[in-house]
């Protein structure tokens, strides 16, 4: 039990005490205490004051007095308006210390049997990974992590949409200009050979729209007429047919591309426990559409195309089918999901997809609500918004995305640049140098992703997420390695929690530490993987301060000591728990 815990618990004993009946949900309110005012704790009295049939400062005087009358590791309290300020004792803070520092497991909580999926990713083949799909990656890893370190089961999965108008826009230009390249021949990876191709795709589509339009035509149907635009939506009904060619094409140009993601995904710390293919999956959702339209749920146009009529929920028609039979990408996330509730008994379903998809979720529950699935309420849409640039929003089919390969690699220059300047190296070998400027720039990196708010729209700076002082990946880094080096010096010397009084400064921090399994409970219901690197970032400034201000290994008094080891010992195990949620290595030297 927490302190926050511990004295709703002791107000609601007081008030049933005092007043004869037991505080009804809600009326304790219970909360830290602001920095202004003395005080650990704050029970809020204005709620209770029904109960009371008395004035707010008089009921706060007799919860007060009977708290420290009653409560032994209760120190004093003092009394703002209805707000009952209250100190604990400096031998309840040692124990709670004592207890955190014997719990290997601290910040893990209890199992609770729930089956969790989250997919993330889902990347398209027809381009490389780009700085929008890092964020994706490094949401739908750390809100794999937190929801594990909530207690629940949890599968990370990927869904690789392989298949599509887009796939055939890459495959058809390959065949139009390629001259064969390949990524061995070429030198490049292979996603980023094919993204190429579909860029180059646009390319040839601008260009015949242009002619289209100076031949007469309006841009619009210039748009819907170009005979290259014709060739792959050819291309893909040849695909679903089964074309032999075609289906061969398509293998040998995905594989191009999945031996390049998987090189992305190795870089940025990211693995999947399975992996799904829309290729795989879009015949069962045709299945589900096909079984809707016969139920009488769906409803097909004049040209064949299948529909989902929506209005009565407040929304428009929604296409399931194209009239040549082909399917679109809610067909399969249908047939995907039916799959994996079935295989899984899933408890939840998370996709970690960007907010310009939210439509797209809201009707997916809705429509296989309507086939009578009732898990279809188990759906939740981890919608983020979008990463920007200084310069601007970024346009795949333009070539104009920050490529997260490139990413990577300037992450990892910035870092090794930022670290010899500082002169952190001295007696490190060139691999631990190397591994170190990893670690850095990929902890830059994802802390400064991840410690916005998921709902927000960002502004990625690299060469501001390098910076060892301030709200940064490299700050909280530092801290770790500045607690290693401690507890190196200190090899050998005892580490015993309540055996000293302890400094209103470790107090502070020892609240902070016992407030961790709540922040965690409080992130995993929140989806907000942004809460715990918050967390870690208080943590590390609270013990920053502390070690500035406190004599750690050349404290003479052993007792002290030997509990001030204890405290950083203890702040460095929660720091790993905490930065691990991210995905984020912490180095012991630096």
């Amino acid at each position: 039990m927490n302190h926050i815990d511990f004295i709703a618990s002791s107000a609601a004993s007081a008030v049933k005490a005092l007043y004869g009946t037991e505080p009804g949900p809600g009326l304790i309110q219970v909360q830290p205490t602001r920095k202004e005012f003395e005080g650990d704790v704050t029970l809020v009295v204005f709620p209770l004051l029904k109960t009371s049939r008395k004035a707010p400062e008089a009921t706060a005087q007799e919860i007060g007095l009977w708290l420290k009358d009653n409560v032994a590791q209760i120190e004093s309290y003092n009394i703002v308006k209805g707000f009952l300020n209250i100190k604990l004792s400096g031998s309840y803070w040692a124990e709670v210390l004592s207890a955190l520092a014997s719990n290997p497991e601290y910040g893990q909580l209890p199992p609770t049997g729930k089956t969790v999926m989250v997919e993330f990713s889902s990347p398209n083949t027809n381009k490389p990974l780009h700085l929008g799909h890092i964020r994706n990656n490094l949401l739908g890893w750390s809100i794999s992590q937190l929801l594990k370190a909530c207690g629940h089961n949890v599968m990370r999965v990927n869904l690789v949409n392989d298949r599509g108008i887009h796939i055939c826009k890459s495959m058809l230009a390959w065949l139009k200009c390629g001259n064969g390249i390949t990524p061995e021949s070429s030198g490049m990876k292979g996603d980023h050979l094919v993204g190429d191709f579909y860029v180059k795709f646009n390319d040839l589509f601008k260009a015949e729209v242009k002619e289209l339009v100076a031949g007469g035509m309006s841009e619009d149907d210039a748009e819907k007429n170009a005979p290259i635009l014709k060739e792959a939506q050819a291309m893909l009904v040849k695909w679903e047919q089964g074309d032999p060619e075609v289906v061969e094409l398509w293998r040998t140009m995905n594989g191009w591309v999945y031996d390049g993601f998987d090189r992305t995904y190795r870089s940025l710390g990211i693995s999947f426990d399975r992996t799904y293919y829309e290729s795989q999956t879009y015949k069962g959702g045709k299945a589900l559409v096909e079984d809707g339209l016969s139920r009488g749920i769906f409803f097909r146009a004049e040209d064949g195309s299948v529909w989902c009529d929506l209005t009565g929920d407040g929304l428009d028609r929604k296409l399931l089918l194209r009239g040549d039979g082909t399917s679109v990408y809610m067909t399969q996330d249908l047939g995907t999901a039916r799959q994996r509730f079935e295989e899984y008994n899933l408890d939840e379903m998370i996709y970690v997809v960007g907010n310009e998809q939210n439509y797209h979720f809201q009707v997916l529950k809705l429509i296989l609500g309507k086939l009578g699935f009732g898990w279809a309420d188990s759906i939740y849409h981890m919608s983020y918004g979008m990463v920007e640039l200084p310069e601007g929003k970024m346009k795949s089919r333009e070539g104009t995305v920050v490529d997260a390969d490139d990413l990577v690699v300037k992450m990892y220059n910035t870092a090794k640049e930022t670290s010899l300047e500082l002169g952190k190296l001295d007696g490190m070998s060139e691999s631990e140098q190397d591994s170190l400027f990893r670690m850095l720039s990929m902890g830059a990196m994802k802390y400064f992703i991840l410690k916005v708010d998921p709902k927000k729209t960002m502004l990625f700076d690299p060469k501001e997420s390098i910076d060892f002082n301030g709200n940064t990946g490299p700050f909280i880094q530092y801290t770790h390695a500045r607690i290693q080096s401690i507890l190196r010096k200190a090899e050998g010397l005892e580490k015993v929690a309540g055996k000293a009084e302890l400094l209103p400064k470790e107090e502070s921090v020892i609240a902070l530490l016992a407030s961790y399994p709540e922040k965690v409970r409080e992130a995993g219901a929140a989806h907000s993987p942004a809460l715990i690197a918050n967390f870690a970032y208080d943590l590390a400034k609270e013990f920053n301060q502390y070690y500035h201000d406190t004599q750690i290994i050349r404290e003479e008094d052993a007792a002290v000591r030997s509990q001030r080891l204890v405290l950083s010992e203890t702040v460095a195990r929660t720091l790993r728990h905490a930065m691990n949620i991210l995905g984020i290595e912490l180095p012991d030297r630096m």
